[in-house]
């Protein structure tokens, strides 16, 4: 495995380094401190973050206390520097505990200790990396593998298979990588996810422009990937998988392909790794009348970049997480612009939203010994495990009506406030905007002003009538109103409830997939399913993350069990792995308990595309991130029924 280069050497003078340190975050600031003196004493000082507030990477330290940590740093870096950049001691395990908890301001548990240490990989070494060393190569490449889909999982899988000198080949639908950032290119489309947390843990990038990047910069950083890690030649593009289907006789998938330059094929391999995520096909609204419109009408997830809208009359349908987007950005390039909104979406408050990061951040991402590795931490504690707890429903708690628990019931009165301060005295733009269901329960948006703002232009209207149907000239309101429109954008979200589809997959005695899962899928880990030996799913079933996590930490966690299996698959001559029955029922009989005390299971939450049309939830995970990874990180051959190939080829020459 790769040695990794954590940071640059600092060059820079006193007073540069001093100017850097403005936009330093001090409380991540202050672990960088002990990596590169070798002292700890920091962590029993009275100076120290009293908060960890997502958003806020100060921890809530005063201006006189940020200001004496600059200080004190100065002179760290300075020795540091003249010392020629060589760090003091690792911290130990129970030092790097100690660390983790002064830097949130509250007593991480031990158990976290072991995955920090990996994150932080002292030793310089990828240790989510699977290392095939040890297998010839003559074995290692009788296992050939299909990944489907380029975008962020699949180049991931990519990548581990490379490392590991498996034969693979990724098909991917569209021409270039990337997967939804190559897709969505509506205007102000951008992640929701910090970025310096979003982005594979052995591959960091410090020059994000902004802390939440928009569309190109994310596509950029995966052709990036592509690129160093040299595996863009396997990869076959302009290719969709039509079908598959396991053939036990010789334990391998024979995979239908469909290529705008080849036409229809057919290839075999011995394991599919699914990487084609829940977010994939878009979802239009079941109104009549869609095709009649005579205007220019698409998906958010189709916009076409070369069509201009300015001076346009322009209505969206939706008002999630898309259209949060998309609105603002267009709003002031249109002749009209309505908004047609379903349900209110739940919003809080990040004035670094659209805010760029600057070159003093920057330069503290790239030179400062293991900053990026606390600053990604803090990321995760404040928007993962340390709120997932709090997304719990307290039967105790007496007004169900509005709210789960205490701490929901102040999320909610302070996010109501901040409408409230956006809005004004417009009481009629308040009544439309304000959620009838319990904060959380569904996608939570981030703001910074744009989208009421936006709301409260003189060409936009926000539409709360509902669709009654759509014609020639534009959309009948449930009330009898005609609006008359020029284009029409459909901001109404993704088939995430039908995984894999639309592709055919047949496994075992003939099972199809669509069948055994309906509408109702489930997954050992969100991975493997009965009946479909070597199949494996990168952001299956329950595994989308609603609790503010990453879905890159969570796609690493699966593909290296995924690696695991496939390691154990060459070690052990065995021809296919699938998991038991007993074993995926126990787990996803645990996981829908867990899920119904949990915010997304609320009754006051209706049309969510979190639930099938029963109103179960199958596509979030309800899990801690440590204990998925910890599930995750090799897996138990005693959950799967695996067939040798001794025992394959006897039956083979038998039949």
């Amino acid at each position: 495995m790769t040695a990794l280069i954590e940071v640059s050497p600092i060059t820079d003078d006193d007073q540069a380094i001093a100017e850097a340190l403005k936009e330093a975050s001090i409380p991540t600031l202050m672990l960088s401190m002990i990596h590169m003196s070798g002292n700890s004493n920091l962590l029993d000082g009275d100076l120290r973050p009293h908060a960890c507030i997502y958003n806020d990477m100060q921890g809530q330290m005063s201006e006189d206390e940020q200001a004496t940590v600059r200080a004190k740093a100065l002179e760290v870096i300075k020795a540091y520097r003249d010392g020629g950049c060589a760090s003091g001691a690792p911290p130990s395990s129970e030092t790097v505990h100690r660390m983790m908890s002064f830097l949130v301001a509250e007593d991480v548990p031990a158990e976290y200790t072991e995955m920090m240490l990996e994150e932080l990989e002292l030793d310089g070494v990828d240790h989510r990396a699977v290392n095939l060393g040890h297998v010839d190569k003559a074995t290692r490449e009788s296992l050939n593998v299909l990944v489907i889909g380029g975008g962020m999982s699949g180049i991931l899988a990519a990548i581990r298979l490379e490392q590991a000198g498996i034969p693979y080949t990724v098909i991917e639908k569209n021409p270039a990588v990337g997967g939804t950032w190559f897709e969505n290119r509506y205007p102000g489309c951008r992640v929701d996810v910090a970025n310096h947390f979003y982005c594979y843990s052995f591959e960091p990038n410090h020059e994000w422009s902004e802390f939440f990047s928009q569309q190109p910069e994310l596509q950029s950083y995966f052709e990036h990937c592509v690129e160093k890690y040299g595996i863009r030649d396997k990869f076959r593009f302009n290719t969709e998988v039509v079908a598959a289907r396991f053939d036990d006789s010789s334990q391998q998938w024979h995979v239908s392909l469909r290529s705008e330059d080849s036409g229809d094929t057919e290839v075999t391999s011995t394991a599919l790794i699914s990487c084609v995520g829940q977010l994939n096909r878009p979802k239009l609204p079941d109104i009549d009348g869609i095709e009649r419109f005579a205007g220019y009408q698409c998906h958010s997830a189709n916009w076409n970049p070369d069509y201009d809208i300015r001076g346009r009359r322009v209505a969206v349908v939706g008002s999630g997480a898309s259209a949060f987007q998309l609105v603002p950005a267009i709003a002031g390039q249109c002749e009209q612009l309505t908004v047609f909104q379903r349900s209110a979406p739940w919003m809080f408050e990040n004035p670094h939203y659209h805010s760029e990061v600057g070159t003093g951040k920057k330069w503290c991402l790239e030179h400062l010994p293991y900053y990026a590795r606390w600053y990604r931490f803090m990321l995760f504690w404040s928007s993962c495990d340390g709120l997932l707890p709090k997304l719990k429903i307290d039967p105790d708690w007496p007004h169900q009506e509005r709210s789960i628990n205490a701490y929901n019931d102040q999320v909610r009165s302070r996010n109501l406030d901040y409408l409230k301060r956006q809005v004004g005295d417009n009481e009629e733009l308040l009544a439309k905007v304000t959620p009838n269901y319990v904060s959380g329960g569904k996608r939570m948006l981030q703001d910074n002003g744009s989208w009421l703002n936006a709301l409260k232009r003189d060409n936009v209207e926000l539409c709360t009538d509902g669709i009654a149907s759509i014609n020639t000239d534009g959309i009948l309101t449930r009330d009898g109103r005609q609006i008359d429109v020029d284009v029409i954008v459909y901001a109404t979200g993704f088939h995430a409830n039908r995984f894999l589809w639309p592709m055919e997959i047949i496994g075992r005695n003939n099972t199809a997939l669509s069948t055994q899962w309906g509408e109702a899928p489930e997954a050992y880990l969100g991975i493997t399913a009965p009946n479909f030996p070597n199949l494996f799913c990168l952001y299956g079933p329950n595994t989308n993350l609603a609790s503010g996590g990453n879905l890159i930490f969570h796609s690493e966690c699966q593909i290296r069990y995924v690696m695991g299996c496939l390691k154990a698959m060459l070690e052990q001559q065995i021809a296919s792995l699938e998991v038991k029955p007993s074993v995926t029922t126990a787990f996803n009989e645990k996981l829908q308990r867990e899920i119904s005390q949990m915010v997304w299971a609320h009754p006051s939450i209706e049309n969510s595309w979190y639930r099938n049309s029963k109103g179960k939830v199958t596509t979030l995970s309800p899990w801690r991130l440590l204990d998925y990874w910890r599930w995750t990180k090799q897996p138990d051959l005693d959950d799967y029924i695996h067939v040798k190939k001794t025992e394959h080829l006897n039956q083979s020459a038998q039949a």
